[in-house]
This record gives C-alpha cells, sequence and structure tokens, in this order.
C-alpha cells in the first residue's frame, strides 16, 4: 500500500470528516472504504425514475451545534427542511412526536390549550421517577394507552426486542409535545444539503493530500498498512479484533433491508415518511424520497424498510448484554499506541448525524492539541 502519514478506516461521517481535517493541516491521509462508493450510509443517488433516493435510509440533519453547523457549510449549500413524520395508527394518520393533534384524533378529544395538553400527559403517564428499560421510559412519557398503540411493537419491528429488553435510553430519545408542533425535530438548524450528501462528501474529500481508495477490506489488506502516525477505525469494533470477547455472545447489530417499489403515480402518501408501528405491516415504515427537495417526476419511488440481524450492521443494540460485551473491547482499544477507534460501530454507541460530525470534530481538535503540548514539552536546543 502507498504511504500516509494518517490512514482510515471507512468514509463515512467520521472517516470524512477526520480525512479532511488532517489532510488541511498538511498530513498525508489515505483512506479505505470497502464499499464501492463514499458517503459512507449517507450515499444517495439518482434513480431509474429521475429522483435521488438515498441507497441506505433517509437521512435528515438538524443540529444546535453552531460549530457543526458552520463546518458542514464550507462544502456545500443547503437548503431548510423541517422534517415531519406521521404514523398509522387505528386507521388514523397521526404526528409523531405525539402531540396536541396525535391525543385528539386518538382518543376522540378537543383539547385547545398546552395547559390541558400537559394535564392529559400528567393524567395518562406512569411517573417513573428512573426508568431502567425502554418500556419503562416510554410509560413515563406516554402512559400506557399510547405505549402499546404506538411504541411497543413499532420497537420489537426495529429492534428484534420489546422495550423492556432495550436501555431506557432508546425510548428516552421520544421526544413528546404539548402543542401543536409537528416538527419530528426542533433544532435550531434543520437543513438538507443541495444536490445530496454524496457531492457533500465529495466536496469534503476533494484535497490534494486526499488518496481514496474503493472496494477493498481492510482486513484484507491490513497487514500492508504500515509506516503511519495514526491509523482511525470506524468499523464494527468486534471486528477489529477478531470477534474475540464475543464467540459465544456476539455484540448486536440491527441492519435494515431496504426494498423499493416504482409507483405510476405522482405520490403514493402524503408525507416523506409514515411510520407503520402496528403488528399488521412486517415493515417499520415506508419512505417517499420525491418529496424530499420537492423533486418533480411523473412517476415515484417508495422504499419500504424492514429491519433485520442480517446485513450490513447499520447500529448498536443498547442493553446491559451488550455493553459488557464493548467495555472489553474498549479496554483492548485503550492499550493500543496511535490507534483510534470513532464513529457509531466503532463506539458502539448511536450518534445522530450531527453528533457524528462533532464527535470526530472534536477529537482531532483534542489530539491536535495533546500534540502541541508534547511538542511543547520537549527539550529546546541551545544556540551554540
Amino acid at each position: 500500500m502507498r504511504n500516509a502519514d494518517i490512514v482510515i478506516i471507512g468514509a463515512g461521517i467520521s472517516g470524512a470528516v477526520l480525512t479532511e481535517r488532517y489532510a488541511d493541516s498538511g498530513k498525508k491521509v489515505l483512506i479505505i472504504e470497502k464499499r464501492d462508493h463514499i458517503a459512507g450510509n449517507c450515499y444517495d443517488y439518482i434513480d431509474d425514475n429521475g429522483i435521488l433516493v438515498s441507497k441506505y435510509g433517509a437521512h435528515l440533519f438538524h443540529t444546535n451545534f453552531e460549530d457543526v453547523w458552520q463546518y458542514v457549510n464550507r462544502f456545500n449549500n443547503w437548503y431548510p427542511w423541517e422534517h415531519k413524520v406521521i404514523a398509522q395508527v387505528d386507521g388514523q394518520l397521526v404526528p409523531i412526536p405525539v402531540n396536541i393533534t396525535t391525543v385528539n384524533k386518538l382518543f376522540g378529544l378537543n383539547i385547545t390549550e398546552e395547559e390541558e395538553m400537559q394535564q392529559w400527559l400528567e393524567e395518562n403517564r406512569l411517573p417513573i421517577d428512573e426508568p431502567k428499560d425502554g418500556r419503562e421510559a416510554a410509560l413515563n412519557k406516554v402512559g400506557p394507552v399510547l405505549y402499546e398503540k404506538m411504541f411497543r411493537h413499532y420497537t420489537k419491528k426495529q429492534w428484534d426486542k420489546y422495550p423492556e429488553e432495550l436501555d431506557a435510553s432508546v425510548l428516552n430519545r421520544i421526544p413528546v409535545r404539548t402543542n401543536w408542533d409537528d416538527r419530528y425535530f426542533s433544532d435550531k438548524y434543520q437543513a438538507l444539503p443541495v444536490g445530496g450528501y454524496t457531492k457533500l462528501f465529495e466536496k469534503i474529500l476533494d484535497h490534494p493530500n486526499i488518496e481514496v481508495v474503493l472496494n477493498i477490506d481492510y482486513f484484507d489488506i491490513c497487514d500492508q498498512v504500515e509506516g503511519y502516525e495514526k491509523l482511525f477505525y470506524t468499523g464494527p469494533i468486534d471486528r477489529f479484533f477478531g470477534f474475540k470477547h464475543s464467540l459465544q455472545d456476539r455484540l448486536e447489530y440491527r441492519s435494515i433491508n431496504f426494498v423499493g417499489e416504482t409507483v405510476d403515480a405522482e405520490y403514493f402518501q402524503e408525507n416523506s415518511v409514515v411510520n407503520y408501528p402496528g403488528q399488521k405491516n412486517e415493515f417499520t415504515q415506508i419512505i417517499e424520497y420525491k418529496h424530499f427537495g420537492n423533486q418533480q417526476t411523473p412517476k415515484t419511488t417508495i422504499v419500504k424498510e424492514y429491519t433485520t440481524d442480517e446485513g450490513e450492521p447499520y447500529y448498536p443494540v443498547p442493553n446491559d448484554k451488550n455493553q459488557k460485551i464493548y467495555e472489553k473491547y474498549r479496554k483492548e482499544a485503550e492499550k493500543l499506541t496511535d490507534v483510534y477507534f470513532v464513529g457509531r460501530l466503532a463506539n458502539y454507541k448511536y450518534f445522530n448525524m450531527d453528533q457524528a460530525f462533532k464527535n470526530a470534530l472534536d477529537l482531532f481538535s483534542s489530539l491536535e492539541k495533546q500534540e502541541e503540548e508534547l511538542e511543547m514539552q520537549k527539550p529546546k536546543k541551545e544556540k551554540i
């Protein structure tokens, strides 16, 4: 393999950001990606219907981090997009997150004020000071009826585990609104890149100090990768260590099976994303990409998502069992010199997109600061 100062495994968010940062600082960077494209799970392309679609599911950018927002705007223009999700529940389409409209539709009520909504939640939820699992977290937020209608079976489909089998953090992420706000996110910045994420990543990696190698699995050539100052790994941490701590109890990851269809109509559904939390359908949601960016085509593309244990790992499964296995790998990782684990799979932690950007930016800054401090500690040569 070619020599490089910095070697990075994986061309998703974490890998691309670290590659750009080191290249901009003057380092020669080699980034190795086993897929045939950059951008990781953010990869998008124009399909046969002329629609910009995401190969690995919709990615909605939102953030309150000023440094992240400034960083992504260095490489691309963005257009405002306030993401909205609806769910099919009891034969009706209702907003997610739960808000006044959701409760009014499902319970035949006429709540008109925030105070009424707060009172309804207080009367229906089960107060639990420190939820110990996902079930208790959801019951604490919305109570048993909404939990059963909207979250219990959806969680099972999404994770192949019921909420009580997952860490409380999974369902603690559920936003609940006491007003009419039907936006899925409430962050200060909510936008999508003009032209798509692949173009964004192409610009991030467009630097003379960067060499991108595709279609190569690092583990097939790892014995040839040497002489670097630092190596960053963004894949599943257990694979890096040959699954040595999980031969019997493997770290669990969830994957998604995407089933696309062409529909000979202008639109298939009224929203970009419709969730199906009930047991009737095996898929978790249907995405109609044409809604993003107001794309104009005579036909439309829809994608049904089925989560599965098979295939490319997309996100970790947070519970006590997996956390204990991960801790063994984390301790192994700490023993290595100049090898760093970064990203959702390597840190076995669910990151939102902006958190992945932030994590990589902060890691680079931290390591650069360490380098500066070490340089300052070196004895200065006396002048003769």
